[in-house]
């Protein structure tokens, strides 16, 4: 299906080849967007928490509405007017060549050795849960896993290697209706097998025994307590939505910027669901196997499946993880190739060719996802869930990323020094504040908390240096526009839409709703009317802001040349 839908494109040279000739439409960049990001690592990683904890972990998939917000209204209009092809490429332009450099090497670094591994291995587990193929092939657990990993990985850096990046955006797509169908049958089977075939009866038995497991407001000994939303959650999904390349490289290839605000906002929309796909199955298995619970927590999602679909669902489900295993893997070293081909060799050699940035690119793909293979099973030694693991090895290059891209866009004076220093910095604070004094462990803060005084300390530090090391002339953007920059109509009452549907979901899984006993209050009733109302009144006051602008374009261009002068 892919070759079909790409079959046709006139994709050329190393733009049509890192970047699809620039021609995505919306539906693509939003599937691939999707993809990119739903993983494995999801499926199994949040349903794993919330057997373990409960509905808090999904801050990272929801509060990503407010990041792609955040992306469609301000970041990617900057993006397309400059006519970047990698994030790096941007901060060269504002800082220097060398800041350049040191982020790309973050994010190799990072995509290869956990994003890519995490993928993979619980890809694997997962294979091998559902279809019991230790038991099949007869071998240990770890070359079972090993097997599995290669197998998946192989395949899977075909599209990236082979197809370039709209291969890449067509199969996340597909896959992603796929993943859609699937993701949803698990929760309506597990509603059926906790009412032992009556469906109603599992969702109240859901919804009245032991409630609290609805709940999305943590506390302080769950995964993500509450109050990290408005502290280092704001600023880690800003950096994953907003300046990591495996996403916003889908964005620069947009056809236009309605087509990339379009593909952007409906990811968004996307990322409301995960409550439902993506950590429903996990409380359906606390109650499943409340009287023998499971040996780990990564396990309730696979075993769900492999206990309740049925032998042809089974297959289709295994058949759409795998494209989503394939999916991820595939898009990450897309953007670790486009890296790698971008912002180290055509730097190294400025006059190489289209052709030789494909092969450099095809190069790297390959020893990319070799590094990754060999990695990903180690992971199944990780002493916690894998999910958590992630998320704290990201926050070595997270934080740094996105306080150096804010402070480039929002402060023209700053030169390159201090954005050097914070990227070194962090890495060495981080290590020393997670890894050897384990304050989040000791003093009870979590690692969260400590990404958002990170941040502040960081943008402080950098606007401090700035005063003693300001740039010789302050920084003016370049403008190397491709395709048409007319924003997309419906962008901000998408925009308004996303945040009071992200309010109505917190205020739903919360003790005002339905995570308590009794029912939900008169609080919550009260809190959702007003929420609707706030949201009906912004998006009348855009709307009406947008026809006077257009009344006004429509004016001047009414108006004799000879007066517009």
């Amino acid at each position: 299906m892919s070759y079909l839908f790409t079959r046709r494109a006139k994709d050329v040279g190393a733009r049509g080849y890192f970047m699809a000739s620039g021609g995505l439409t919306g539906w693509f960049i939003a599937g691939s967007m999707m993809l990119t990001n739903l993983s494995v690592e999801q499926m199994v990683g949040l349903n794993g928490d919330a057997y373990a904890h409960n509905l808090s972990a999904m801050a990272w998939e929801c509060t990503a509405a407010v990041a792609t917000v955040a992306l469609a209204m301000f970041f990617l209009p900057r993006y397309l007017r400059g006519g970047f092809s990698t994030l790096p490429q941007f901060l060269e332009e504002r800082f220097d060549a060398t800041t350049r450099r040191v982020v790309s090497a973050f994010f190799v670094v990072g995509y290869m050795l956990v994003v890519n591994p995490s993928g993979l291995y619980l890809g694997a587990i997962t294979f091998n849960q559902v279809f019991g193929v230790q038991a099949l092939l007869g071998t240990s657990y770890p070359a079972t896993i090993t097997l599995l990993v290669w197998f998946s990985g192989a395949i899977g850096a075909m599209y990236a290697i082979f197809g370039g990046l709209r291969a890449v955006a067509v199969s996340d797509t597909i896959n992603g209706i796929g993943l859609l169908i699937a993701g949803l049958m698990v929760p309506v089977l597990g509603f059926y097998a906790l009412g032992h075939g009556d469906f109603f009866s599992g969702f109240h038995m859901v919804a009245t025994q032991a409630p609290e497991k609805l709940s999305a407001i943590g506390g302080p000994k769950d995964s993500v307590p509450f109050g990290t939303l408005f502290t280092g959650m704001i600023f880690a999904n800003l950096f994953y939505w907003c300046t990591n390349q495996a996403i916003v490289q889908r964005t620069f290839a947009a056809k236009n910027l309605a087509e990339g605000q379009k593909g952007v906002l409906l990811s968004g929309l996307l990322k409301l669901l995960v409550p439902i796909v993506m950590m429903l199955p996990g409380v359906i298995a606390f109650h499943l196997y409340k009287s023998n619970p499971l040996a780990r927590p990564d396990l309730a999602y696979p075993q769900l499946v492999a206990d309740l679909l049925p032998w042809w669902a089974k297959g289709f489900f295994v058949a759409v993880l795998f494209g989503t295993v394939m999916s991820h893997f595939n898009a990450v070293i897309n953007s670790t190739a486009t890296l790698v081909a971008f912002d180290f060799y055509k730097v190294w050699k400025p006059q190489a060719s289209d052709e030789k940035l494909i092969r450099v690119g095809k190069t790297a793909s390959v020893a990319i996802a070799v590094v990754s293979l060999l990695i990903a099973p180690l992971l199944m030694y990780a002493p916690d869930g894998i999910y958590t693991v992630m998320r704290r090895f990201t926050g070595f290059f997270n934080i740094p990323i996105i306080a150096v891209v804010l402070v480039g866009f929002f402060n023209s004076k700053i030169a390159a020094l201090p954005a050097k220093v914070v990227l070194l910095l962090h890495v060495i604070a981080y290590t020393l504040l997670i890894f050897v004094f384990k304050v989040d462990k000791v003093y009870g803060i979590n690692f969260i908390h400590i990404m958002g005084i990170l941040f502040v300390c960081e943008v402080a530090l950098m606007l401090l240096l700035g005063i003693r090391y300001p740039r010789a002339v302050p920084y003016e953007p370049h403008f190397r526009q491709h395709g048409d920059l007319t924003p997309w109509r419906f962008a901000s009452t998408m925009s308004v839409l996303l945040m009071a549907m992200l309010v109505s979901l917190y205020l739903t899984f919360s003790p005002l709703g339905v995570a308590r006993h009794g029912g939900v209050t008169t609080d919550y009733i009260v809190w959702m009317a007003i929420t609707w109302c706030v949201a009906a009144a912004l998006i009348a006051l855009f709307r009406r802001r947008a026809a006077t602008v257009a009344q006004r374009g429509v004016e001047w261009h009414a108006t004799p040349s000879e007066h517009r002068h």
